[in-house]
């Protein structure tokens, strides 16, 4: 997609009456109908998956969240999207709707960690069993697969690691199989990359990071093709799952700079990249910026650009040391999240769970950035006075 595509998709969120530069926060439980036929019309339009400008029962959303959705299914190329209060209240919603008692699920290892929980814990207590595949390996996601898989639940690149897969091959077994896919895509975007476009069931975002861009919102998105359409309305209603207008609002206002917020993301990141590859405590780079590696191909074959999330690989016998190059960072805050204004940095190696180990090795340290708006130039002189920290 190029960046100046947005524009055409900007109009979306003035919607056809008001005036204003940005839609209106409504907040709503009770819609008024003018008469019995019209709110069972109103439902009917909503079962058959037809646009809507008002639902029929504050629960499912506002004009403010319709606008958001209409927003991020032409953004998707999706039949609809559903919104959720956080960006893992959607996974949740995709996986809820498609798997039952009996079922099972085929996940990749390098997943979210919540995700990681859901799938292995929470699925197994009600009779859904998990299998993890390695995301470096087709044939270790073809071993896992059996007559009783309903879904394959991919997330690119990897969580922390940044495996980047080759996606037309899962979804090429998995339609061959009729098994359900879904992605996460909060990395890539759907600026990036449709997965949706490419074959996938199921598009996640969380509009928490890049979609919002502020660091003040709580929110997530699944956007859908027409086959999964009804299952994931039916347990969206049921479920009471909703995101705030208020919330809704300021993601809207975030996706009118999306295009602009993340070239410059996209721009700082290959800098700071290029400062710390020259680095001789810094091992290894997880971010697709090396030709010739895999990492890079699969990546360069599905997006269009590159966001502000890496990872590095550093080794040391002395963890404390790696504290104290994160902490003496200044322009750097630490904290949970990304993909809004301010770069972070996070020591990772302690919440990576992996059944395949290539990165969870003794003396084998991940330190997550993500690259915000400021300066580059400043981050890596920050970023070179802190390095000196690492023994």
């Amino acid at each position: 997609m190029k960046y100046s595509d947005i524009t055409k998709l900007k109009i979306l969120a003035q919607g056809k009456i008001s005036r204003s530069a940005n839609p209106a926060v409504v907040r709503n439980s009770t819609v008024f109908f003018r008469n019995m036929q019209e709110l069972l019309k109103q439902e009917n339009i909503v079962k058959k998956g037809s646009k809507v400008d008002f639902y029929e029962y504050g629960r499912a959303g506002s004009q403010t969240t319709i606008a958001l959705q209409n927003f991020i299914s032409e953004l998707e190329n999706a039949h609809r999207t559903f919104l959720t209060s956080t960006g893992f209240g959607a996974v949740a919603l995709a996986i809820m709707s498609i798997c039952r008692p009996g079922d099972e699920i085929v996940v990749t290892d390098a997943v979210y960690g919540p995700t990681r929980v859901i799938t292995s814990k929470l699925l197994k207590e009600f009779k859904i069993k998990t299998h993890f595949y390695n995301p470096q390996s087709i044939k270790s996601l073809q071993t896992k697969i059996n007559k009783k898989t309903k879904m394959i639940f991919v997330e690119n690149p990897g969580s922390n690691t940044f495996e980047f897969q080759d996606l037309s091959k899962i979804i090429s077994i998995a339609k061959k199989r009729k098994i359900i896919t879904a992605i996460d895509n909060t990395w890539g975007t759907p600026f990036f990359i449709k997965p949706l476009k490419i074959g996938f069931d199921m598009s996640i975002s969380s509009g928490t990071k890049y979609l919002s861009g502020h660091s003040d919102v709580m929110l997530g998105s699944l956007a859908v093709n027409k086959k999964v359409y009804e299952r994931v309305r039916f347990c969206n209603k049921l479920l009471g799952y909703r995101a705030s207008p208020d919330d809704a609002y300021l993601v809207i206002r975030g996706l009118r700079t999306l295009d602009i917020r993340l070239k410059k993301h996209e721009e700082s990141t290959k800098k700071i990249v290029n400062f710390l590859k020259k680095e001789k405590k810094i091992k290894e780079i997880l971010y697709p910026y090396k030709k010739g590696s895999e990492n890079y191909e699969n990546w360069k074959k599905y997006y269009s650009g590159s966001t502000g999330l890496f990872s590095v690989v550093i080794n040391s016998k002395n963890r404390n040391s790696i504290y104290k190059f994160v902490n003496s960072l200044k322009l750097f805050g630490i904290g949970q999240s990304w993909g809004g204004f301010e770069s972070l940095v996070l020591y990772q190696s302690h919440v990576i769970q992996r059944v395949f180990k290539r990165y969870v090795k003794p003396n084998h340290h991940i330190v997550r950035f993500h690259i915000g708006l400021e300066d580059p130039k400043d981050l890596i002189e920050d970023l070179r006075k802190a390095i000196t920290k690492i023994k």
